[in-house]
């Protein structure tokens, strides 16, 4: 098993054009991954939000609402249009008081794909082995199994705003 990578991989019966403008709009991708984000994305930018509930999943929607209100950042990496995005964050940080600006920063890639009837979507997060030991297992088993809800998530949000 690797512990330093998690990679989700989701066939999305959308455009490539489409499923772009899902993850690379900072007003899209919040509705569909549960952050209000404030500003759009650009390289090289700290991002600031605060958490709030998905709108495409109810069952989601309530695992995040203990956490609705609370602070969320990340630095936009790069921006390789119709191609790949990628971020950098302190993982599963959410322990409220806590400064983790002194941990190194995972990396997400969000990496697109033309597929037969619509575009592959892989998510990349890397970077755990750098996670001091007493935070690293934890960090990674949830965002393991926050990357599995979100892969779906951005489906459920194509689906839903299909012609948008």
């Amino acid at each position: 098993m690797n512990t330093d990578r998690i990679e989700k991989t989701v066939m999305l019966h959308a455009s490539r054009e489409r499923v772009w403008r899902a993850i690379s709009s900072a007003d899209e991708f919040g509705l569909w991954f549960g952050v209000a984000f404030k500003g759009s994305f650009a390289e090289n930018t700290r991002m600031t939000g605060t958490i709030v509930p998905t709108t495409v999943d109810a069952d989601v929607a309530r695992m995040q609402e203990p956490h609705a209100g609370m602070p969320f950042e990340f630095v936009v990496d790069r921006i390789e249009p119709m191609d790949r995005i990628s971020f950098r964050w302190h993982p599963f940080a959410m322990e409220p008081g806590v400064d983790y600006s002194h941990e190194p920063m995972t990396h997400i890639v969000f990496e697109l794909e033309d597929s037969n009837g619509g575009t592959r979507l892989t998510i990349t997060e890397s970077g755990f082995d750098r996670i001091p030991i007493e935070r690293r297992a934890k960090a990674f088993a949830a965002n393991e199994g926050g990357w599995e809800h979100q892969s779906q998530l951005v489906g459920k949000y194509l689906a839903l705003h299909a012609g948008a």
